[in-house]
């Protein structure tokens, strides 16, 4: 894996239904291509396959601890190995799940040769995520999204307690800071904190520019 990670969430924004999604999957694939920074897309459903045309590494937003059968309205981990995607977000603040569902999804991910992005509110969150094992975990206190008050900033303690409660159980997990990123300072602060990364949403897609504010953290970070 890239040393550094910048995850975008375009969530359900207009913009992550236009022609600037596949704008932004461009723009990743040649940050990738360039800068020691892996570039992780999280795109609407509809849009997948769009995105992966531009840009390899894409993630659901969203995928339920369900097998093949009657789940109206419900993506099973099966079915998002059939998509081509490389893993999933799981337990965002705007889709929170109970923690069994949380583990079950981890666990199916895994076993279907899938990556795992583990969302948590608080460090003890944080921590009982890593002992489901997954890919990464992000850390974002929800009355701080879309704030534009970056957790660096407000909440430091919560990207540094998050990482010490992660370390404790495993090491090896890369821990992401979500939450208020809006500069590509904010980036920079969260790794002086330790974390990994970082998870963004409105910074990029509700930016008149998204390409170029991608641009401006991913380079943010790779010299972080």
């Amino acid at each position: 894996m890239a040393g550094r990670f910048l995850v975008v969430n375009f969530k359900a924004y207009q913009q992550a239904f236009g022609p600037q999604a596949v704008e932004i999957a461009r723009e990743a694939s040649r940050l990738e291509s360039r800068l020691p920074v892996r570039v992780i897309l999280a795109p609407p459903a509809p849009l997948l396959g769009r995105v992966l045309e531009a840009h390899g590494d894409v993630y659901l937003q969203h995928v339920d601890p369900v097998g093949f059968g009657a789940h109206t309205g419900r993506l099973p981990v099966a079915a998002a190995a059939m998509l081509g995607v490389r893993g999933s977000m799981v337990n965002h603040s705007e889709r929170k799940m109970v923690l069994r569902d949380v583990e079950a999804a981890v666990r199916a991910l895994r076993e279907a040769g899938l990556e795992s992005l583990v969302c948590a509110d608080t460090p003890g969150e944080a921590a009982a995520a890593a002992y489901m094992g997954p890919t990464m975990i992000a850390v974002e206190p929800p009355e701080l999204i879309g704030t534009g008050v970056p957790v660096s900033r407000a909440k430091p303690e919560v990207i540094t307690a998050s990482l010490e409660a992660v370390r404790r159980v495993d090491p090896s997990i890369p821990l992401l800071a979500g939450a208020g990123i809006t500069s590509p300072e904010d980036a920079v602060r969260a790794v002086e904190l330790g974390a990994s990364g970082v998870l963004v949403a409105s910074v990029v897609m509700k930016s008149r520019e998204p390409p170029l504010v991608l641009r401006g953290l991913a380079e943010a970070l790779a010299t972080a």
